[in-house]
């Protein structure tokens, strides 16, 4: 039997804890604004002594993130602190310059995710509806920033990326890599028990197959050109459902009827950030070449002895058409290492004279989240 003053010495613990919540609350709040305030200054002190100031630091940010996972104690994970800090300085580099990143649309879709994940929620994004637009609004310079997708772990390498960057001599600044998680949804007008439909992109409905078959076997599966497009068509529709994201869930007012249904629940999705300066090292970085090769026996093994030579690893190897040649090919080369650093350079200097031409993308942080 609990006793009353067992109960109001419980009440008074709870009041004590409650009142030290807020306590932390009111610092957390006036340090993020000591923060923001220092943004500005650091805003001031750019404009003062440079004409086109950079604002957005990819090898800083990666440092800060890095940084905050190290020295993080818990009980709050690395990730989801690293997170929280993400969101801080989102804010804070909002105050500095707002910053517009071109991606992939439509809003809603596993792209839109990316830019949110790699920029934060004060990002002012631009969906648009070809991979060739994100890389010419950036050229252009009508955005700052552009995010595209490059590769799935389950459905290969993105072709249209990494022909546009044949063309286009904007950098790789950064990468983000976003595990790819299905929703099953549902709008407020759906009779569960009457579904006919289920809307998605083509590849969604693919990753999802063995799930669908188990628990829709007889309902039509019908390919649209993104997902978003699938969340958008669902709302006004009693006899459909859709398969998105979480994020298309909540800009088209949507209910996850069921999570996670992907039949590889390990589906990842690797994008690129392209922008027109170039990145100091981060101190962990990755860098991306374009080799054009000659139409020779062997022409690959001589590429590929100097990195070996000089201990470096490679992510990614992909080959593309060097059109309009016919039977000749460039090789997209992913690395770890950064540009300025010795080993690389000196790999890079001993293919060139093997090859047509050696590009170097860029030399950017590699994922931190």
């Amino acid at each position: 039997m609990v006793h009353d003053g067992q109960n109001t010495s419980n009440s008074q613990d709870l009041g004590q804890i409650r009142e030290e919540i807020d306590s932390v609350d009111q610092q957390i709040q006036q340090l993020i604004n000591r923060r923001a305030k220092l943004a500005e200054a650091v805003a001031k002190a750019k404009f003062a002594a440079e004409e086109n100031p950079m604002f957005y630091r990819p090898e800083r940010e990666a440092q800060v993130l890095r940084n905050v996972m190290e020295r993080n104690e818990g009980p709050i994970s690395d990730v989801t602190m690293a997170r929280l800090f993400r969101e801080i300085m989102s804010a804070c580099l909002a105050l500095e310059a707002p910053q517009s990143i071109a991606f992939l649309g439509p809003e809603g879709t596993y792209t839109h995710s990316a830019v949110l994940k790699h920029f934060g929620h004060d990002a002012i994004v631009r969906p648009l509806p070809t991979i060739d637009e994100v890389f010419r609004e950036v050229e252009a310079g009508s955005a700052h920033y552009g995010l595209v997708p490059v590769e799935n772990s389950s459905e290969g390498v993105v072709n249209h990326t990494l022909d546009c960057f044949k063309s286009s001599h904007l950098n790789v600044i950064g990468e983000v890599e976003l595990r790819i998680h299905h929703q099953f949804l549902i709008s407020e007008n759906t009779r569960k028990d009457s579904i006919k439909q289920i809307y998605a992109h083509q590849q969604t409905l693919a990753q999802c197959r063995k799930w669908l078959d188990a628990h829709y076997p007889g309902v039509e599966r019908v390919a649209l050109s993104s997902n978003a497009e699938a969340a958008r068509r669902i709302r006004n529709e009693w006899h459909s459902a859709a398969i998105a994201s979480d994020i298309a869930a909540n800009i088209y007012g949507l209910e996850i009827l069921h999570s996670n249904i992907e039949d590889n629940p390990e589906n990842t999705t690797r994008f690129l950030v392209i922008g027109r300066e170039k990145v100091p090292q981060s101190g962990n970085d990755k860098t991306s070449l374009l080799v054009s090769a000659h139409d020779r026996a062997g022409a690959l093994l001589e590429i590929l002895a100097p990195f070996a030579k000089h201990n470096i690893s490679l992510t990614s190897i992909e080959t593309r058409p060097a059109l309009p040649e016919k039977w000749a090919y460039v090789f997209f080369i992913d690395l770890e290492g950064h540009i300025e650093q010795e080993n690389v350079k000196a790999a890079i200097a001993e293919i060139r004279p093997l090859v047509k031409e050696v590009r170097v993308l860029g030399s950017y942080p590699a994922a931190v989240l």
